[in-house]
């Protein structure tokens, strides 16, 4: 199947350029498909399209046919589960259970977006109470008009869904640009979104290099939002482009999680977590918990226990049987971690497993689970995000020191706490300075509940309403109501 062309204004187009690039499966280094890369001419046009999709239709105006196309993709989504699975295993890498599971969750993401979508009313105004009776004031949500959504390639559909869905309940029109790494399944995005008939200009998917249209995009004075997730300084890079036109913007960016284990925890289930928390999608989680804080007391044991199991993980082609640590997304990606490893080790970090490549995978981006214990606390690989399979363990003795440790850090996406006793755990969870906290887990995920971050983990919240409230204006209107002349001017 091409992916040489353009989805925009509900039309499929060869890049005005000429250009593709490669996607390359990273079980193998091999080519899948030569994939469109739009120019800056390219992404006018998709621009424009939305613009007239939003202005001179009545999109924003009709909740309940935003919902029956929703819920439309939703399904279409799921007739074509297999096949979108087994390509974002074959674009990304990741183990095919895994990729099931997050094509469902893309499902499930228009589904929830769609039942929202039916309960906006674009004709209901909220009455607010003022002090002055003279005056009447409603208030009103409206769409926030053209929205770009920049996502990356470690959940590429999902990533898709957690924008697409909310912006198009809410009665945005929409840019899409996804990640040049993993872009196949956001193009087939597009051919589900044409064959349940979405109105023409309401959604566009632009792929390409980010570095040559994504600063276009970003501060283009037509784009009225734009929502992104992503790495810290392509973050900063988009906060500065957004600025010209004091842009609306929400940014979902990088973490440096820590998990805090104490010494009550049942040992089994803390390696589970902690395995999960930093090696599921090959630790490119955003959210993982890549630096862990244990309790002096169970220290020793939990490390061994941990290397061992971590040393069973099967890592391979994700499309192969039971394996649960597939390669890296791509070359850069494999070069970036390995590099963070062999600096970890020239300074001397004691690496406990792990840190090679797999010798029965001389070819593909594989990198074995590993683990670095006693790392200090300035050391990059305690402060920075590695964005792979590796995780940073350190001993506390108190819980106040495992707070203090645990929010000395300037990310604030996510963390975790496991204890058997729920009270400490309570207490600890609400004095982490970071958006999501975990007790006794690590990593799930919902739609319903709201995803983001403190500090420069980001702006704003995804999924839940606060995902569909992303791209709503809050509008007020005030009449003056009394029979008496305002009198200002007059003595």
């Amino acid at each position: 199947m091409s992916y040489q062309q353009l989805y925009i204004n509900g039309q499929w187009l060869s890049p005005k350029n000429g250009q593709t690039f490669s996607s390359i499966d990273p079980s193998n280094e091999q080519e899948i498909a030569q994939v469109a890369a739009a120019s800056v001419e390219d992404a006018e046009l998709a621009v424009q399209a939305a613009r007239q999709a939003f202005d001179q239709t009545d999109w924003a105006n009709q909740p309940k046919q935003r919902a029956a196309y929703l819920r439309a993709i939703a399904q279409e989504i799921r007739n074509q589960l297999d096949a979108l699975a087994e390509l974002e295993v074959r674009d990304n890498g990741k183990p095919l259970p895994e990729a099931v599971w997050d094509i469902q969750d893309a499902a499930g993401c228009f589904d929830f977006y769609a039942d929202l979508a039916e309960q906006l009313d674009p004709n209901h105004e909220e009455n607010i109470p003022l002090a002055d009776e003279r005056f009447n004031s409603v208030v009103r949500k409206e769409a926030v008009g053209v929205a770009c959504a920049i996502i990356p390639w470690n959940y590429p559909l999902l990533m898709a869904a957690w924008k697409v869905a909310p912006a198009l309940a809410a009665g945005c029109t929409l840019i899409l640009k996804p990640a040049e790494a993993t872009s196949l399944t956001a193009i087939e995005l597009g051919r589900i979104a044409e064959k349940v008939g979405l109105p023409a200009g309401v959604l566009n998917i632009v792929t390409g290099i980010g570095g040559e249209i994504g600063p276009y995009l970003t501060a283009h004075p037509e784009i009225d939002k734009v929502a992104f997730t992503g790495s810290v300084p392509v973050g900063k890079q988009i906060m500065q482009s957004a600025a010209h036109n004091v842009k609306n913007l929400s940014l979902e960016l990088g973490g440096k999680s820590a998990f805090i284990i104490f010494s009550d925890s049942d040992l089994d289930a803390a390696v589970e977590w902690i395995m999960f928390g930093i090696f599921w999608n090959q630790g490119q989680v955003c959210s993982a918990t890549s630096r862990v804080l244990v309790q002096q007391e169970i220290y020793p044991e939990l490390l061994q226990r941990l290397s061992a199991a971590a040393q069973k993980i099967k890592i391979g082609n994700g499309l192969d049987a039971d394996v649960k640590l597939g390669p890296l997304v791509n070359a850069k990606q494999y070069q970036q971690v390995m590099q963070a490893i062999r600096q970890g080790q020239a300074d001397g970090v004691q690496l406990l497993s792990g840190g090679q490549r797999p010798a029965h995978l001389p070819q593909g981006y594989y990198v074995e689970p590993t683990i670095f214990v006693d790392v200090p606390l300035e050391h990059p690989l305690w402060t920075d995000e590695i964005f792979g399979p590796v995780v940073a363990i350190r001993a506390f003795q108190h819980e106040q020191e495992a707070i203090q440790l645990a929010n000395n850090s300037i990310f604030g996406l996510a963390g975790a706490v496991m204890s058997k006793d729920l009270a400490r755990c309570q207490r600890v969870a609400r004095k982490l300075r970071a958006g999501i906290i975990w007790i006794n887990c690590s990593q799930p995920t919902f739609t319903e509940a709201p995803w983001g971050g403190y500090k420069q983990s980001g702006i704003g919240r995804e999924l839940g309403v606060w995902g569909l409230e992303n791209y709503l204006e809050i509008k007020q209107i005030t009449s003056y109501s009394s029979d008496q002349p305002w009198g200002w001017y007059t003595s």
